[in-house]
């Protein structure tokens, strides 16, 4: 948000103690959803604990923010995938860091009344620091498309992520990763369910390790989005 100072945050793994602050903020967050579940967040801890992160106001102790993740290895799912299939429905229990080189970002939120004041940027930096530390090739994630869903009757899902791309729109969150270092290299109808925000469409983000992405790992699902995706220096 121009002009607004970012506000400070402790990010660190979290604890269990944090799950009943989580699902409080995710009743904000998505209001009329259900929340992530105690035991979801107890499997998601047992399996990666340092794939979980919080964000925590040093002030207050409150949890404003945080982000869920796993390894899988990609080629095992489907590109056109759902969000249950990629976390084995919220519980993590596919966690696969033997053979994964893919951290997949599952979940990422912030409290609502302090979104663009940087809170969000600083779990990003932990998800990449994390990538890093792991020797991970990549992060990729499904971008829910929340505002999607009032241009569904006029344009396709792949034209509305090439005018968020090209700045014609603004996204909420699409536009928040696309300046967080993220590339679009695939968009999914049926991502999500029961979301009249994006009518179930996400784009599939991806960050590329720079430490040890090859030329090769730059490519792109769905060829409409090649020109958007920059390829590495020869």
């Amino acid at each position: 948000m121009p002009g607004v100072p970012p506000v400070p945050v402790i990010v660190r793994e979290t604890h269990p103690a944090d799950f009943g602050s989580i699902i409080r903020l995710c009743e904000r967050v998505y209001p009329g959803s259900t929340p992530w579940a105690t035991e979801q967040l107890a499997s998601h801890h047992a399996v990666f604990p340092e794939g979980q992160f919080v964000a925590v106001d040093p002030s207050s102790g409150d949890v404003v923010g945080m982000a869920a993740s796993l390894v899988i290895l990609w080629d095992d799912y489907e590109p056109q995938g759902a969000w249950r299939g990629f976390t084995a429905g919220g519980t993590f229990a596919n966690h696969d860091p033997a053979r994964g080189r893919t951290l997949y970002g599952a979940e990422i939120m912030v409290s609502p009344d302090l979104q663009g004041r940087g809170v969000g940027s600083a779990l990003y930096a932990a998800r990449r620091s994390l990538a890093e530390r792991l020797g991970l090739l990549r992060i990729r994630a499904g971008a829910r498309l929340r505002g999607y869903g009032i241009h569904a009757d006029t344009m396709t899902p792949v034209d509305y992520v090439v005018a968020v791309i090209r700045g014609a729109l603004f996204d909420p969150t699409l536009s928040f990763q696309l300046q967080r270092g993220f590339h679009v290299i695939d968009v999914v109808e049926g991502y999500l369910r029961h979301d009249p925000e994006s009518r179930g469409a996400a784009a599939t983000i991806q960050w590329l390790n720079p430490k040890i992405a090859t030329p090769s790992d730059y490519g792109v699902a769905d060829p409409r989005l090649a020109p958007f995706v920059p390829r590495p220096a020869p």
